[in-house]
């Protein structure tokens, strides 16, 4: 415990990392907590929200279950290492690997997470757990984002322009078009 703290206390003195928002840690281990307990609940004891179940076969709702899973533990163990496993003499904008094609893909790989379960069992109460959830991990996205932008003004708002914030684009974006910031 002591160690995790000191850890914590560390990362908090980095002079290269911005910051959460206040509520970001607990929100996010309550509502994972919830969703978990909710899923658990409605899947292996109640059943009562979870007749899509019997529409969608396994062979299909398994194996996209799966993929889910593994692109979420790739983002997420790509993004936690480059953002707290590298400590970068000169701060700015994070624009390697998995943060040149998406914005928050630490964020993204929890949303993911609980899709992927929800493709194994169907749970219409642990869905709604995670539409909250999307709608938090949003809320808190833009809490950082500020920070980025009062941090690194027009170097961040480039970013905002060529990188999307949760859905990677397919194709490359043509110079000279403009779109507004999400």
């Amino acid at each position: 415990m002591a160690q995790r703290h000191a850890q914590k206390e560390t990362l908090q003195q980095r002079s290269d990392l911005i910051g959460e928002h206040r509520f970001g840690d607990a929100g996010q281990l309550l509502l994972a907590c919830l969703f978990v307990v909710t899923w658990v609940v409605d899947t292996f004891i109640l059943k009562y929200t979870t007749f899509l179940n019997h529409y969608v076969p396994n062979a299909i709702r398994i194996p996209i279950g799966i993929v889910l899973l593994v692109v979420s533990g790739y983002l997420a163990g790509t993004g936690l290492s480059i953002v707290f496993g590298e400590k970068r003499e000169k701060p700015g904008v994070i624009r390697k690997s998995v943060f040149g094609v998406i914005r928050h893909p630490i964020y993204l790989s929890e949303i993911l997470l609980y899709l992927g379960l929800l493709m194994m069992s169907i749970s219409l109460a642990a869905a709604f757990v995670w539409g909250i959830a999307i709608l938090f991990l949003h809320y808190i996205s833009r809490h950082e984002e500020r920070l980025l932008l009062a941090r690194f003004g027009e170097e961040y708002k480039r970013y905002m322009r060529e990188v999307p914030m949760w859905i990677p684009r397919l194709w490359k974006r043509q110079r000279g078009v403009s779109e507004s910031i999400e």
